[in-house]
């Protein structure tokens, strides 16, 4: 994923241009995301309340991809740092990350719960409010591209909800390879790194245009299964350990460690889209776009 912070409002054409042109490319539909962002009002009439929760939301295709933000929760990271002052078992960690389908789920669930967060950024005016009430409070729109056989790229403008275009968002896939890992994975049994690969993909699909301010967006291995960690699926797993036979001297007895297994996280599927839409949602906060 890439963040081409100032793209002019013809980017998408530009690009559309250069795809079709340079690289053979099929235009093979739309990219149609919408965010929209929820605080929370259970201390907002406290005095000296500590900082309220965020929640955010994005829509992708027949998903919703939810991440909810507790500035006063641990993250895994400190937990393994200080236990000595922070609880064993909290009884959440800073981010929360879920999966809910289909659209318009989440929206039901906290009219059903009667659940206190409310839309932010609302506007002053009752129409504006209205509007904007009705629809996302930020959206990408784009087109989706295929280069040869095994490539998928996405792009699309960054637009707020009065319309006013913030750069675009870049996404390309490539198809052969299932599972992203980071440069810092170190096992050399591991297949070649395609980090760069796809980063000069993207390069070469951006129109020429001096002064171009591209960010990548990225996260390490770590900090994503930090994002997947699981409490009730990691407890089920221990539990399951204990039942395991323990090993034997049999040199006939043959086990099954050597053999490869699906790995939770691979580029594939609702996988694929989950971890798209938590680098997208982090290179909009931290742009304080959402």
């Amino acid at each position: 994923l890439a963040r081409w912070i100032n793209a002019p409002t013809t980017g998408l054409d530009l690009m559309t241009e250069n795809i079709l042109r340079n690289h053979n490319g099929q235009f093979r539909g739309k990219w149609q995301l919408g965010v929209r962002t929820y605080r929370s009002t259970l201390n907002e009439h406290k005095a000296n309340a500590p900082s309220e929760r965020t929640m955010c939301a994005l829509t992708m295709s027949e998903n919703v991809f939810v991440l909810i933000d507790d500035p006063h929760a641990p993250t895994p990271a400190d937990l393994a740092l200080e236990s000595s002052v922070i609880p064993t078992n909290p009884p959440h960690y800073r981010n929360t990350f879920l999966t809910l389908s289909p659209p318009g789920a989440l929206e039901q669930l906290l009219t059903l719960l009667h659940a206190r967060w409310i839309p932010t950024r609302q506007a002053a005016s009752g129409v504006a409010q209205q509007r904007q009430a009705s629809g996302q409070q930020l959206s990408i729109e784009g087109h989706i591209f295929a280069i040869g056989n095994d490539w998928i790229v996405r792009a699309g403008h960054v637009i707020l909800a009065g319309g006013t275009v913030k750069g675009m968002l870049l996404e390309a896939e490539y198809l052969p390879v299932p599972a992203m890992r980071s440069r810092s994975s170190g096992d050399p049994s591991e297949p070649a790194q395609t980090v760069e690969l796809i980063s000069n993909l993207l390069l070469s699909v951006l129109p020429n245009i001096s002064e171009a301010k591209i960010v990548a967006v990225t996260i390490s291995d770590a900090q994503w299964q930090d994002v997947l960690w699981d409490r009730e699926a990691e407890e089920n797993a221990a539990r399951e350990a204990e039942k395991e036979p323990k090993p034997t001297d049999d040199i006939y007895a043959v086990g099954d460690d050597d053999v490869s297994t699906h790995r939770k996280g691979d580029w594939v599927g609702v996988d694929r889209d989950r971890r798209s839409a938590y680098l997208i949602i982090g290179a909009l906060k931290s742009e304080g776009l959402i």
